[in-house]
């Protein structure tokens, strides 16, 4: 992308600063009313759902008639029974426990001077991201659970959607503590440009789309960025895997539901257990409606067309898988640092020296056993939902919940305490920790 970043307009910036005096004002709010307000916003949401149901499918016919990519119409796409779990979600996130006040450490630096550091909200989040409407009820509750107020901007093709939905969270909002200016929708181009120079008004900006849409938003914002670029993820079969559990998870991991950035993107099959995995696996996906690319050795085992080098390192997001056969676990190991985007990577095996060695090994935010990585999500963590997913090594990492959109803030406590008596000698430091 060239697209130039202009300063954000006269009319952004007030809309900012109002989110942020919301922000500051929810953070004083208690738990309880917290809580009430995410709990009345799913109310809104359940009371209107004809509307944000009616919205999304005139999203959807919009989209179908200029030929949105499948794997953005899959995202797009919001009916009855999604919505549903959405909503659920968001009720979820109201019986969360408190992330804001919590005191992570407590300590006596001498007689009556004692040292706090306490949890507290970012402040505003500014959410970037394409097609997914559900994503503006997840991060609207997770950002007032924790105390935030949120700028979310959406991609075209879900505009009715999201605005459908906004209206709906800020009429919840009403019927609560919490400001409804908490949370802003924008809507055009300008507005999603202007936003990533709002520095000082803003404090975390979190991308959920392409990967050129987030190495865009990286390259072109002074304001921390959360999220991840690319979703390549890897399902290793070892040698000792059971095969049919393998191929059970590696259809979950790929056709459940292929446009998730947790999707199976390679199948690493070891040498010694592909002759016999191979070809029931050919036909399983073939029946899924998946192609195969292989390397030459997958190629003499059935795989019908050849993997470039460039498969290796693609995030599909549709049912395309590519195939390599290894020799061993470490030349799995190997491409998955080579080729892998430390999003979420598992193995099927039923070896405890192998399984050990791979859960050590690989530097992802998800490392799985036995296991699909489709459960790579804030929801199944049991968070409630996410504002996204963090590949990046510093936390937080992997689906980011509620605990991911506070930090803390170092309180002390003195009684005329001055600096040079502890220069000169006159009094020293105790460092005696206290009860929590």
């Amino acid at each position: 992308m060239s697209t130039p970043v202009p300063d954000p307009s006269p009319a952004l910036l007030q809309r900012a600063a109002s989110v942020r005096r919301s922000a500051m004002a929810l953070g004083q709010c208690s738990d309880a009313d917290r809580r009430a307000a995410v709990l009345a916003m799913a109310d809104a949401l359940e009371a209107d759902q004809s509307a944000i149901v009616a919205a999304n499918q005139a999203d959807l016919e919009a989209a179908a008639s200029d030929g949105l990519a499948e794997a953005l119409v899959a995202r797009l796409r919001l009916d009855g029974p999604k919505l549903a779990a959405a909503i659920a979600g968001v009720r979820q996130v109201a019986q969360l426990a408190d992330p804001v006040g919590v005191r992570q450490l407590h300590t006596e630096l001498d007689a009556g001077l004692v040292l706090e550091r306490v949890s507290v909200p970012l402040g505003v989040l500014g959410v970037i991201f394409e097609a997914r409407p559900d994503a503006v009820m997840q991060i609207a509750s997770l950002a007032i659970r924790s105390g935030n107020g949120a700028l979310l901007k959406g991609g075209r093709e879900a505009n009715l959607s999201c605005a459908a939905i906004m209206a709906a969270l800020q009429a919840g909002l009403t019927r609560s503590r919490v400001e409804p200016t908490a949370l802003e929708l924008l809507t055009s181009r300008e507005e999603s440009l202007g936003l990533l120079r709002l520095d000082g008004l803003v404090d975390l900006i979190i991308p959920r789309g392409s990967n050129a849409l987030v190495r865009f938003i990286q390259d072109n914002t002074r304001i921390p960025v959360l999220g991840h670029a690319d979703g390549v993820c890897h399902l290793v079969v070892d040698a000792a895997a059971d095969p049919a559990m393998a191929l059970r998870l590696a259809l979950d991991s790929k056709t459940q539901y292929p446009a998730a950035c947790n999707a199976i993107e390679t199948l690493l099959v070891h040498r010694a257990i592909a002759p016999a995995f191979m070809p029931k696996a050919i036909a399983a996906f073939a029946a899924a409606g998946v192609e195969l690319r292989g390397d030459g050795a997958a190629m003499a085992l059935g795989v019908s067309k050849a993997a470039s080098d460039d498969d290796w390192s693609c995030e599909y997001s549709d049912l395309i898988l590519a195939v390599r056969i290894v020799d061993d676990l470490e030349a799995a190991l190997e491409h998955i640092r080579r080729h892998g985007s430390r999003h979420t990577d598992a193995i099927c095996t039923g070896d405890p020296a192998a399984a050990d060695r791979f859960l050590a090994a690989v530097d992802s935010a998800g490392v799985y056993l036995n296991c699909s990585t489709r459960f790579a999500d804030g929801f199944r963590y049991g968070f409630g939902a996410e504002v996204g997913i963090s590949t990046q090594t510093l936390p937080p990492r992997g689906p980011v919940g509620l605990e991911g959109l506070v930090t803390y803030r170092y309180r002390l406590r003195g009684d005329g305490h001055i600096a040079s008596d502890y220069a000169s000698g006159a009094r020293r430091f105790s460092h005696r920790a206290l009860p929590l």
